[in-house]
C-alpha cells in the first residue's frame, strides 16, 4: 500500500510518500519513498497581513498540482493533506482550499494546534524509550510550537502556542506570549523528576546533522546553547555561506533554537532526542490506521 501525506506549514509545504508493508510478525513497516519540500513561506504574508497574497496563492496552486502529479506517478492509493498555523490565521484560506480541491481533487484540512500536536505524537517515539522518564515532544514550526507530554505510557497533555520562527522574525512574539508558555510548561511538568525532550521540525533536524551525532544519540542542552550562540553571531549571508544553509533555513534556525532552548530550560531537560520525524510522518501513521480500521 502506498500512502501520501501533505503538510502545508507556515514556512514550507511537504509531501511525504510512503510504502507500507506487513512484516513476518504481521506489523506494518513504513518505508519512506520520497520527501519533497517547497519553501512557500506563507507565514511571511499571513502573520503581517492576515491573508495569503496573490503571488503566494499562485505558488501554493503550482505546488499542489506538482504534488498531485507525483502522487499519481507513485501509484498512491490514499492521501491525507493538512494545513497548520498560517492557514489557520489566513482569512482567505478557505477560498484557496476550495480552488485546490477543484483543480487537483486534493482535500486540505486546516487543523488546530492541538490536533497538530496529536498527529506528531502518533509517531510514538517515546514508547521505545525508558519508562522511568517523562518525555516532552517539541515541534517548532514557522507559526506555532506544539508540545505533547508523555509519561508512564500515557499522554499527559498536548498544547499549542503561537510562538514560531517566522512570528519571532516578524517581532510578533511578546513577553506575555513567552510568559504564558513558560508558566504552562512549568506548572504541567513540575511533578516529574526527569524530563527528556524529543524534538521535531526541520531546524532541529539540521542542527542534529551539523552535530555529526549518531542516530539515536541525544543532543545535550549545552550543545544547543553553543549552536545558538555560534549561529547568532553570524549574519544571514554568513550562515548561508559557512554552513551551506538555504536562505529559508538560515533565517529561521536561530529563532528555532531559542524556542527549543527555552522549552528545555523550563522543564530542566538535559538532552533532546531528534528522531527526524514530523507532522507528515504522523499523518502517514494516522492515515494508515484510518484505511485499515474497519
Amino acid at each position: 500500500m502506498r500512502l501520501a501525506a501533505i503538510d502545508i506549514g507556515s514556512n514550507a509545504a511537504r509531501l511525504l510518500l510512503s510504502e507500507v508493508k506487513i512484516n513476518t510478525n504481521g506489523e506494518p513497516v513504513f518505508n519512506k519513498l520520497n520527501l519533497i519540500r517547497v519553501p512557500l513561506r506563507l507565514g511571511f504574508d499571513v502573520f503581517e497581513n492576515n491573508e495569503i497574497s496573490k503571488e503566494k496563492t499562485g505558488m501554493v496552486m503550482q505546488t499542489m498540482k506538482a504534488y498531485k502529479h507525483l502522487i499519481n506517478a507513485y501509484g498512491v492509493t490514499h492521501v491525507k493533506a493538512c494545513a497548520t498555523s498560517a492557514m489557520r490565521d489566513a482569512r482567505n484560506a478557505q477560498d484557496i482550499i476550495r480552488k485546490i480541491k477543484l483543480e487537483t481533487g486534493i482535500t486540505i484540512e486546516v487543523i488546530s494546534g492541538e490536533a497538530e500536536a496529536s498527529f506528531i505524537y502518533e509517531n510514538h517515539i517515546a514508547e521505545n524509550m525508558s519508562k522511568d522518564d517523562a518525555y516532552l515532544y517539541t515541534d517548532v514550526g514557522g507559526g506555532s510550537t506544539e508540545l505533547t507530554f508523555f509519561s508512564n505510557e500515557k499522554l499527559v497533555f498536548k498544547e499549542s502556542f503561537n510562538i514560531g520562527t517566522i512570528r519571532l522574525l516578524k517581532n510578533m512574539v511578546t513577553e506575555a506570549h513567552w510568559d504564558s508558555m513558560k508558566d504552562y510548561i512549568k506548572f504541567k511538568t513540575k511533578d516529574y523528576r526527569s524530563v527528556i525532550a524529543i524534538g521535531s521540525g526541520g531546524n532541529i533536524n539540521k542542527i542534529f546533522s551539523l552535530s555529526k551525532k549518531k542516530d539515536g544519540k541525544p543532543l545535550p542542552f549545552e550543545l544547543l546553547k553553543d549552536y545558538y550562540k555560534e549561529l547568532s553571531a553570524f549574519t544571514l549571508e554568513e550562515r548561508m555561506r559557512i554552513y551551506k544553509f538555504r536562505e529559508d533555513r538560515a533565517d529561521v534556525i536561530v529563532p528555532a533554537l531559542l524556542i527549543y532552548i527555552n522549552v528545555m530550560r523550563w522543564t530542566d531537560a538535559k538532552e533532546i532526542y531528534v528522531p527526524r520525524i514530523g507532522l507528515a510522518d504522523g499523518l502517514i501513521q494516522h492515515l494508515y490506521k484510518e484505511v485499515t480500521t474497519v
